[in-house]
């Protein structure tokens, strides 16, 4: 069965068993220091950005503990993780390296014998990663490092940058023994190539061919034994036996282009597999925002990508596991490809995206979901250990979307949903309460935000049953008319409810994909804006282009940004 699980993965990969995955790909934060950010695009309202996760690692974090665990379950690792630390200290960039290699050492313990790792960084700490993976695999098991150009070139001169621009990542692919499920994969011929070397066109199939050679490698070699006949009156070491020859002759595959001349080989471009795929990635184009596949979770990856790294290295049933599953690339290719799936993600953020992108994309998958609540027990332990996780999971179950931590002005989180047929949206603020003394105030001040924002209706969550005062308060707010009847304008619903399943009377189909899918449909019929000069500065140069008409050696001047093509020009009031 395949599983999305919730929770630490390093505790989440001690409940699997030894050698039971095919085929591992994890792309880890890089440790940027950087704060992450999705963006919920929504066809009503604003859009609205979540920290997804923050990409900082520090010591104080439980690095001196994943390093003692090291120590006991690897020491070779242990020694190589001790080497580094007397070099880097005990700083934020070794409390990362040792908080990957204990994860790594559990990774190879439930990698199968025929099974591979592929790890996802960049030129951050990849270089001290890669000798973890040496420490952990083994010099010897390290098959290639793939380059994957993950964005076009940037203008980064206009910003100050003083270095070459970053546009590649790194994956470096691991296998576990020198026996390892493979697969080759091919890409096209590029046109150039075709044109040099496939340059016959035959008349009547219009089939595009080269010639290639059939004397014998190795000549008159004995050890070769090589055959020596006549054919078409051209005597040499040939290939293939005489009746082989002649098989194909009859077949059209061997021509003679003039008489005297040494027969060919007609070699068919359309029966060629292609060029076999090398490790420099570069015809796997970035995500942009136009794109539809894009849901706007950070450092999302193309579906392309997994998919090819899938298909390489494992086969039709296979286990793929993915321990940093983020918005759920990899668990969405192994499943489009016919293999079975684990993923894990440490914020519930990550796991409500992949169940909405398997219920936009994948609706027949079959999956169970580990670490949320599943009685009301359940939820209540939730609430207490972590109340911004509680408030998640709660906001989902709604079919909303949440706004985490920090100011929210009293949103927790939002509905979009259907109110009729014509594709009309409302929207609705969620108000989760985590704690057990909960009044009417609280529903008082959702009523408040409701009309600030200028909802359709309210929902109010909390653990226990509604005292009679909060019903009342939520009553005077008014009833709505929705497509199933009409209903308060704010509801009060309760852990039990959420258990059980909550009926809000409104279509909530609208979840982080299909949002930011009606989202970009809205925003494809709007005029788009004039770029301002500093959005052009910031655009890739475009290369110097040949004037049509011109002399071939001249080239076009390139336009500087701050030419007053580019720059508003005021216009000057004449004085009467």
């Amino acid at each position: 069965m395949n599983r999305l699980c919730f929770g630490d993965n390093l505790e989440v990969l001690h409940r699997i068993d030894a050698s039971s995955v095919d085929l591992i790909y994890l792309d880890p934060p890089f440790n940027s220091k950087a704060t992450y950010n999705i963006l919920y695009k929504s066809p009503v309202g604003a859009d609205a950005q979540r920290k997804a996760f923050e990409d900082t690692w520090r010591w104080e974090d439980g690095a001196e503990e994943a390093l003692d665990r090291v120590r006991r379950t690897n020491l070779a690792v242990f020694k190589v993780l001790t080497s580094l630390q007397g070099f880097l200290g005990q700083g934020d960039l070794m409390a990362y390296l040792a908080m990957m290699a204990v994860r790594l050492v559990e990774l190879h313990r439930v990698l199968k014998s025929t099974g591979s790792l592929y790890l996802h960084c960049d030129p951050t700490a990849s270089h001290y990663l890669k000798v973890i993976l040496d420490g952990v695999f083994g010099p010897d098991s390290f098959r290639t490092e793939i380059s994957w150009r993950r964005q076009s070139a940037h203008n980064d001169a206009a910003q100050g940058r003083r270095q070459f621009g970053n546009v590649r990542d790194t994956i470096f692919f691991y296998t576990k023994t020198s026996n390892w499920t493979w697969n080759w994969l091919y890409t096209p011929y590029d046109e150039e190539y075709v044109r040099g070397f496939y340059r016959h066109v035959e008349e009547g199939s219009e089939r595009r061919y080269r010639l290639g050679d059939i004397t014998a490698p190795g000549g008159a070699d004995p050890a070769k034994r090589n055959p020596q006949y006549e054919f078409l009156g051209i005597t040499r070491y040939w290939r293939y036996s005489r009746e082989r020859m002649q098989a194909l002759f009859d077949a059209g595959r061997i021509i003679q282009t003039a008489p005297g001349r040494v027969p060919q080989y007609k070699r068919y471009l359309d029966e060629m597999p292609g060029v076999a795929l090398q490790n420099d990635w570069t015809d796997i184009k970035p995500l942009h925002g136009s794109n539809q596949e894009r849901i706007g979770y950070p450092t999302q990856k193309p579906l392309a990508l997994l998919e090819r790294i899938i298909q390489a290295s494992s086969n039709e049933g296979d286990v793929i596991l993915d321990p940093f599953c983020g918005c759920g690339t990899a668990v969405h290719a192994a499943e489009r490809l016919g293999r079975k799936w684990i993923g894990i993600d440490i914020t519930y953020l990550a796991i409500q995206v992949i169940e909405d992108r398997i219920k936009t994309w994948l609706p027949q998958a079959k999956y169970s979901i580990e670490g949320i609540p599943k009685d009301e027990f359940a939820a209540r332990q939730l609430a207490k250990r972590d109340p911004y996780v509680f408030q998640d999971w709660a906001v989902s179950r709604v079919g909303g979307q949440a706004r985490g931590r920090g100011p929210d002005k009293g949103i927790d989180g939002e509905i979009a949903f259907l109110l009729g047929r014509q594709k009309k949206y409302g929207h609705a603020i969620v108000s989760v309460k985590a704690g057990q003394n909960v009044g009417p105030d609280a529903v008082r001040v959702l009523k408040s935000v409701v009309a600030r924002e200028r909802a359709d209706m309210g929902v109010f969550i909390c653990l226990n049953e509604p005292t009679a005062d909060m019903r009342t308060e939520a009553a005077t707010a008014g009833r709505i008319e929705l497509p199933g009847g009409t209903r308060p304008r704010v509801q009060i619903l309760t852990v039990k409810d959420l258990i059980s399943g909550p009926n809000l009377g409104i279509l909530t189909e609208l979840n982080a994909v299909r949002a930011a899918q009606e989202a970009k449909a809205v925003q494809r019929k709007r005029k788009p804006k004039t770029p301002t000069a500093d959005q052009l500065r910031k655009e890739p140069p475009l290369p110097p282009m040949s004037i049509k008409g011109g002399k071939a050696g001249h080239t076009q001047v390139p336009m500087e940004l701050d030419d007053p093509v580019l720059v508003p020009q005021v216009k000057e009031r004449r004085k009467r």
